[in-house]
C-alpha cells in the first residue's frame, strides 16, 4: 500500500486583511490563498480529501498517517516559501511578480511562426527586439519543433539555427533562455550567451543533458511531458491527471537535486498540450496552485496552444490573443511566475493592469472595520 499526499490552494483572495488574515501569501507572490484541500492518494486513487483554511492546517496535517507526514509539512512549507531573483547574466528577473518569457522561435515548422524567423534574420533581429523592449524579462529561443507530429532534428542543424539568434540577443542585453533537450545544443547556447536551459524532456532525453546542466550550475526549466524518446507526446493515459503530473515534476525535481543541480536553480512547468487532451489541460489549469506546493517558480507555456482553438470554432494560431491572455490571466491568479508568451506587448500590459489591481488590494482598508 502507498500513501501519497498533496496540498492543493483551492481559493484566493485579493488582500489577506479581507481575511482576518486566514490566508497564506503564496510561494512569496502577489497571490494570497485562503482555503486548501488535503488530498490523500492510496494506490492511485483518492483515498480522503479535507477542506481546510490557514488556521486549521496544523490540525488536518497532524491527523495524516505517519508515512506522509513529513512531506504534508514540506509541501505546506512550500506554499509559502519565498523565491529569490534569478540572475541571468546581467539581468536580475525577480519572482515575486509574474514576468513575461518571449517566444522566439527559429524553425521551418513551429506550430505558429514556422519559418517566420528563420528563414529571414532581419525579421528574426526585429522580432527579438519589440518583444524586449516590450517588457519581456527573458527571451526562449528554440530550434527544433516539439508540436505532434514535427520530425526530429539533427543537433548541428539545431546549433545553426539558434546560435545567430542566442549572439544577437546576448548583444541587446537581454536574459536568454534556450528551448533544447540535446546536451550538445545547450553547451553551443550557453558559449553564445544563453543564460537558461528549457528543456521539454525534464532532461531524460539524453542522459548527458543532467550532468551538464548541473556541471554548468545554470537554471533549468524541467517540463512535464508523457513520453520518451522523440515523441513527447506519446503515452499520456493518466490515472488522474493533475496528481500524474505533480508526481512526474516532483520525480524531475528530485532527480536533478540528486544530481548536484540546487533548489534555487530548478523551475517547472506542467506541460499544457504535450500528451493531454482538453480535459486534461483544462484540470491542469484549474489546479495550477497546487503545484507551488513542490517549492520551485513556475512556468506556463499556454499561448495559442491548440486548445485555444477547439474552444474558439477552430481559430488559427495568429487569431488567438484573447484565449492566451485570458490563459496567462489563469497563470497569473494562479500566482505562476513566468509565462512564455509569442504576444509580449500584450501580455506586459495584461500584467501590468493585474498588478496594478493587486497593489490597489493591498492597500485597500475599506472593508476593515474598528
Amino acid at each position: 500500500m502507498t500513501d501519497t499526499v498533496y496540498i492543493q490552494p483551492l481559493t484566493t483572495t485579493s488582500a489577506p486583511q479581507a481575511v482576518d488574515g486566514d490566508a497564506v501569501r503564496l510561494a512569496g507572490g502577489m497571490v494570497y490563498a485562503r482555503e486548501f484541500a488535503v488530498i490523500l492518494r492510496r494506490d492511485g486513487e483518492v483515498a480522503e480529501r479535507v477542506l481546510t483554511t490557514k488556521a486549521r492546517i496544523e490540525a488536518v496535517l497532524g491527523a495524516l498517517p505517519d508515512a506522509v507526514g513529513a512531506e504534508a509539512e514540506a509541501q505546506w512549507a512550500n506554499l509559502t516559501a519565498v523565491h529569490a531573483p534569478m540572475q541571468l547574466g546581467a539581468r536580475t528577473i525577480r519572482l515575486d511578480q509574474p514576468q513575461v518569457v518571449g517566444i522566439l522561435n527559429v524553425t521551418p515548422d513551429s506550430f505558429s511562426d514556422g519559418g517566420e524567423f528563420m528563414d529571414d534574420p532581419d525579421a528574426m533581429r526585429a522580432h527579438a527586439a519589440a518583444m524586449h523592449e516590450a517588457g519581456a524579462a527573458i527571451i526562449d529561443i528554440g530550434g527544433e519543433s516539439t508540436r505532434p507530429g514535427a520530425k526530429a532534428v539533427w543537433e548541428g542543424q539545431e546549433i545553426e539555427r539558434v546560435v545567430p539568434a542566442i549572439e544577437h540577443c546576448s548583444g541587446m542585453g537581454a536574459a536568454i533562455s534556450v528551448d533544447t533537450r540535446r546536451p550538445a545544443v545547450m553547451e553551443a547556447a550557453l558559449a553564445a550567451g544563453a543564460h537558461l536551459v528549457n528543456d521539454v524532456s525534464a532532461l531524460r532525453y539524453d542522459p548527458r543533458s543532467l550532468e551538464f546542466v548541473a556541471a554548468s550550475r545554470v537554471p533549468v526549466v524541467l517540463m512535464h511531458a508523457p513520453g520518451e524518446g522523440e515523441n513527447l507526446h506519446a503515452g499520456g493515459d493518466y490515472r488522474q491527471v493533475v496528481l500524474d503530473v505533480f508526481d512526474f515534476l516532483r520525480s524531475a525535481r528530485d532527480r536533478a537535486l540528486d544530481a548536484g543541480i540546487t533548489r534555487d536553480r530548478i523551475v517547472l512547468d506542467p506541460g499544457i498540450g504535450f500528451g493531454k487532451s482538453m480535459a486534461d489541460n483544462l484540470a491542469l489549469l484549474n489546479a495550477l496552485p497546487l503545484f507551488h506546493a513542490l517549492g520551485q517558480p513556475l512556468m506556463l507555456g499556454a499561448s495559442r496552444k491548440r486548445m485555444i482553438g477547439a474552444l474558439s470554432n477552430e481559430a488559427g494560431a495568429h487569431e488567438r490573443l484573447g484565449g492566451s491572455l485570458a490563459l496567462a490571466m489563469c497563470g497569473m491568479d494562479a500566482g505562476v511566475q513566468l509565462l512564455r508568451v509569442h504576444d509580449v506587448f500584450a501580455t506586459v500590459q495584461a500584467r501590468n493592469v493585474w498588478r496594478g489591481m493587486r497593489d490597489a488590494a493591498l492597500t485597500d482598508f475599506s472593508m476593515l472595520t474598528d
